[in-house]
């Protein structure tokens, strides 16, 4: 079969790969369409822990495939079905697991991250993915690419819920229009949200914002961020802030500029070789904030994301920039670096 496979850093190659073997407790998929994040590009630059010094490994996590063949053992799947994966897998008895933080074990497993994942025309689902929850069924007629959109929707929730949600009475700032920050924007008028604010620098991204239902966009380059939150809330400051980038000014930024008792959440994680900021740390104090941070999801938060997604209460199919065949995996991954698109996908 083809396969898009990383060999190291910015050393990703298309070439025939082994057809993977189903085991008794596994299925095997065909892949319909797969989601390129900014996990896959840090995985391609030679970032990601769970990729070290000679791995030769398939990525892609953000995956929907048909089922083709099914292990002996397992029950209630058919040759036929659709389904969305939810990638992450714990050891099933830690005290993460056991609490439905499989994504926070230490010893999580994951497809495209410590198993070969979906750039590819055909992907082993393990038995310990099926036992534990893993497959979620799509909708009949739905988009796969839409549905792809899961894991990466099923991270959003996740940051929001650590926040206690978005209440009706909320003012939310998203600082950073990508794919994540348009996704948060979305979330939060799902949830109700009073007013939400973007901040961005770029212009296609805050056309983006604008079209995810952003009350007012902020250019940052030009605008005082701080002032418009003041003006926007009397004074009051925001009820919600939400750096869905890996800005260190941004989190000092969602310091100063949420209210008395203030939720934030640092959604995007800094650079590994840059990870310290200065915070305002009396200002926590004497505003009550609560400072967050989240990391992946859990399986739960994907079957969350995945009702949400197929419920029709929104349209998320204008996230999908672009769709490429898997011969054209490299142009796909290019584009899904250049800052102007929100989700690429490869078509295996």
């Amino acid at each position: 079969m083809k396969a898009a496979v990383y060999h190291g850093p910015n050393d990703l190659r298309l070439e025939d790969a082994p057809h993977p073997h189903v085991g008794p407790d596994d299925i095997l998929l065909q892949v319909i369409t797969c989601g390129i994040c900014g996990t896959d590009l840090r995985i391609w630059h030679g970032g990601h822990r769970k990729y070290p010094s000679g791995t030769v490994r398939v990525p892609g996590h953000e995956v929907v495939g048909d089922v083709v063949a099914v292990g002996a053992n397992v029950r209630g799947v058919q040759p036929g079905q659709r389904y969305i994966i939810a990638p992450n897998w714990g050891c099933g008895h830690c005290r993460q697991c056991v609490t439905g933080n499989n994504n926070r074990c230490a010893n999580y497993g994951a497809v495209g991250i410590t198993v070969d994942g979906a750039f590819a025309e055909y992907m082993l689902v393990p038995g310990v993915s099926i036992g534990q929850g893993n497959l979620i069924p799509v909708e009949p007629g739905a988009d796969p690419a839409v549905a792809s959109l899961v894991e990466p929707f099923a991270c959003v929730v996740r940051g929001q819920e650590a926040l206690g949600g978005i209440r009706p009475e909320d003012v939310v700032v998203v600082m950073g229009a990508g794919p994540i920050g348009v996704m948060h924007m979305m979330l939060a008028r799902l949830q109700g949200a009073r007013r939400v604010i973007a901040s961005e620098m770029l212009p296609a991204r805050m056309e983006q914002a604008k079209r995810a239902g952003a009350d007012r966009v902020v250019n940052i380059k030009e605008e005082d961020l701080a002032a418009i939150v003041h003006d926007v809330t009397g004074g009051e400051g925001a009820d919600v802030v939400i750096v869905a980038a890996p800005s260190p000014q941004g989190q000092q930024d969602a310091i100063r500029i949420a209210g008395i008792g203030g939720r934030i959440n640092f959604f995007g994680g800094l650079p590994k070789d840059k990870p310290t900021v200065e915070l305002d740390s009396n200002a926590v104090h004497y505003k009550e904030l609560l400072v967050t941070g989240t990391t992946a999801c859990s399986t739960a938060d994907c079957w969350k994301a995945a009702a949400i997604l197929q419920s029709g209460r929104a349209d998320f199919a204008w996230l999908v920039s672009q769709r490429y065949p898997l011969d054209s995996v490299l142009d796909a991954f290019a584009a899904a670096e250049d800052r102007s698109a929100l989700k690429i996908v490869v078509e295996p």
